[in-house]
């Protein structure tokens, strides 16, 4: 395949729009306990200065949505999801919540959400404890600290339009940059092409911090706990790179069986100044993970593998 050069140690500092996330509101006294039963992490014990990812799963384990949870105050809760996602996720709670002290709405007319890079993710998140997903308040605004790629700082800022940051001249980023890094993070997100495809191990959810196995119940809890348990998994999620474009929901082959697909990919990014390279996180059978691979046929673009800046538990490799 074509030598794809990816960015080594990227440099890059400003501010990002980030316009395919959106945000949703959980209000009341039983916001928390909600949706402590609706996902799979728990919200009735996460503090203000904490933000945690978390999974929304079908009955069958099935991953509907996924989002980045704040609970800047007792009775008010923050969804950071996919804007493509986030209609469907809100009605489908919606219609569990019943008589329950909660009310559910988007948020997007309200909140703005702005990436953060280099300098000024530092600058924004002075203050703040060194571990992924640490919570700062900034006036009538949060900024959360998201996993570094590469040693570059990165952050996520929540808050209104009218005190959104905005770029110094000479702090241009690529547009492409942050959803690039979001790729290279490891961190997956469910977007429209895969909703209802992925068990939250399939994706690495838990080992991004996703799923709380200690928690009660949630719509898929047993399906997602007997995958953890029983040993059983074949799927996992991988980092790979190809000189095309890819799509999510598209197939991945492999030569050592081409009649069938071997993976998906979850999603995808242009490598920043390439000439259309695209780096992307795909769900593989893990038996095939080695092996040639393929995007959209047996005979399409090849496929490099990459690393992820974690490790796949061994007992799965």
């Amino acid at each position: 395949m074509d030598k794809i050069t990816l960015p080594d140690a990227p440099t890059w500092s400003g501010v990002v729009n980030l316009p395919h996330l959106t945000c949703l509101h959980a209000n009341g006294p039983e916001a928390a306990s909600f949706l402590h039963g609706q996902l799979s992490q728990d919200i009735e014990n996460l503090g203000d200065a904490e933000a945690r990812l978390a999974a929304y799963c079908s009955p069958k384990g099935r991953m509907l949505g996924d989002a980045l949870v704040l609970r800047p105050h007792p009775e008010q809760i923050l969804l950071v999801l996919g804007a493509d996602v986030a209609p469907a996720v809100l009605k489908r709670l919606s219609m569990f919540v019943l008589r329950a002290k909660a009310k559910l709405s988007s948020a997007a007319h309200e909140l703005t959400l702005m990436g953060l890079l280099g300098e000024h993710a530092e600058q924004a998140l002075a203050g703040a404890a060194p571990q992924a997903g640490a919570v700062v308040p900034h006036g009538a605004a949060w900024v959360v600290r998201l996993p570094s790629v590469k040693s570059l700082a990165r952050a996520l800022w929540i808050g209104p339009a009218a005190q959104a940051p905005t770029a110094s001249h000479g702090d241009e980023v690529p547009p492409q940059a942050w959803r690039w890094l979001e790729i290279a993070s490891g961190v997956p997100r469910i977007e429209q092409a895969t909703v209802d495809q992925f068990v939250p191990q399939m994706v690495n959810y838990e080992l991004v911090g996703g799923v709380n196995f200690k928690k009660g119940c949630y719509p898929g809890q047993e399906i997602v706990a007997r995958s953890q348990y029983r040993g059983t998994l074949k799927r996992r999620l991988y980092l790979l790179h190809t000189a095309t474009q890819a799509q999510p929901g598209q197939e991945i082959f492999s030569a050592d069986d081409p009649g069938q697909p071997a993976g998906l990919v979850v999603n995808t990014a242009e490598v920043p100044g390439s000439a259309g390279a695209s780096s992307l996180l795909a769900e593989l059978k893990i038996q095939y993970a080695q092996s040639p691979l393929a995007l959209g046929a047996a005979d399409g673009p090849a496929l490099q593998l990459g690393e992820l800046p974690y490790e796949v538990l061994a007992q799965d490799a």
